[in-house]
């Protein structure tokens, strides 16, 4: 990616959403030429020069102090995430033209799938920087398996979102699923820089999906640590549910996703379907696998 293209795009779309009455500025008569603040408001804004902001604009944030930073993000209204995302490319900008070597792909221990086995009542998975399923317990196997029906593996999230058909009538709201998506990777991307895995499934959907093309155009970023997923399943319908996403301290770029409902709830009992016809796909597949042996014995 173009470091400093990134970090042009990033403070002009967070510019560009801001009027004057946002940031507490008076509002002039007359037609603005421009769409949201001028660059000299929000360096006015920030406490630095024009000249200097414009700098920084271009792509420049080499030297940049984190003061400056804290003011910039101040200025622009940014939330925690695109405050870490400002600081990110950053920490980018001034790590030298020599990238740190790329740490090796974290591997889910067998500790981590013993915690998967042991969440019985709820679907819960292990995921990547790149939202890959690397491990995950049976009722998170029964809940995806729209999306594990692509043989590739590992099985990718976010290649489910917007490359596969199906994904628009799994998500109930795909259109605000696949928001996220979108700022979930570009997030990952910032913290990410020299995953190659990463940027390597960034240009995959970038090549083939315009709605992906559309969303990172965006520059939107949002942390995946909480929130609600609305999804309907081929087998229980209607699911309403909330997660948690938990990193693991002890093996970074793992992340635990938990899905839970409120008891009582029609998704609560869903859920209990779905494990029930999650133990009869199991028992189907040992009986198939058994006769498939037999066959082969005879």
């Amino acid at each position: 990616m173009d470091e400093k293209a990134e970090v042009r795009e990033f403070l002009i779309t967070r510019r560009a959403r801001l009027s004057p009455e946002d940031a507490g500025l008076p509002a002039y008569g007359g037609k603005r030429r421009v769409s949201g603040l001028r660059r000299e408001e929000v360096a006015m804004l920030a406490g630095v020069s024009v000249d200097y902001y414009i700098r920084l604009e271009r792509g420049n944030l080499a030297g940049a102090s984190e003061s400056v930073l804290a003011n910039i993000a101040r200025a622009l209204h940014l939330d925690e995430a695109e405050h870490e995302h400002l600081f990110d490319l950053a920490r980018r900008a001034n790590a030298g033209p020599i990238p740190r070597r790329r740490p090796a792909e974290p591997r889910v221990r067998s500790s981590i799938r013993q915690v998967l086995d042991t969440i019985s009542e709820a679907p819960a998975w292990v995921r990547n920087a790149r939202h890959d399923m690397l491990a995950a317990n049976r009722l998170a196997l029964a809940l995806h398996a729209p999306m594990l029906t692509d043989p590739k593996r590992p099985a990718n999230s976010a290649r489910f979102m917007f490359l596969d058909p199906a994904a628009k009538q799994f998500w109930c709201d795909w259109e605000r699923a696949a928001d996220d998506t979108a700022a979930f990777l570009r997030a990952e991307a910032a913290q990410n820089p020299y995953d190659k895995s990463l940027s390597d499934l960034i240009g995959e959907l970038s090549t083939r999906s315009e709605d992906f093309r559309q969303r990172w155009a965006k520059h939107n970023v949002r942390f995946h640590r909480t929130g609600t997923k609305k999804i309907h399943h081929p087998v229980v319908g209607d699911l309403d549910m909330g997660f948690q996403a938990m990193e693991f301290p002890s093996d970074p770029g793992l992340v635990l996703l938990v899905y839970t409902a409120e008891p009582g709830t029609p998704t609560a009992d869903a859920l209990k379907v779905l494990a029930s016809w999650a133990a009869t796909q199991d028992q189907l597949s040992a009986e198939l696998s058994s006769t498939n042996a037999a066959t082969k014995a005879e």
